[in-house]
């Protein structure tokens, strides 16, 4: 009877895991419409200060700063 706490704890993350990505949806939200004015003050408070960004299709890897600061270059 092993097989019923394991499949309930399976359950139990499956449904834990669905919440923690509806709860992420508000930020994710605040991203993109950061992103889509060029908000760098709402961009800033959305990335922590060590995060490091890494863009595959320019090959490059900016910390916080030198992505805030390079959204002018490519703000239309």
């Amino acid at each position: 009877m092993v097989r019923i706490p394991i499949a309930f704890a399976t359950a139990a993350l499956l449904c834990s895991a669905d919440f923690a990505r509806a709860d992420d949806s508000p930020i994710i939200d605040r991203w993109y419409s950061a992103l889509l004015v060029a908000d760098r003050s709402e961009l800033s408070d959305l990335l922590a200060d060590n995060v490091r960004i890494k863009l595959d299709d320019l090959g490059v890897v900016q910390s916080k700063q030198e992505f805030i600061a390079s959204i002018a270059e490519w703000q239309g």
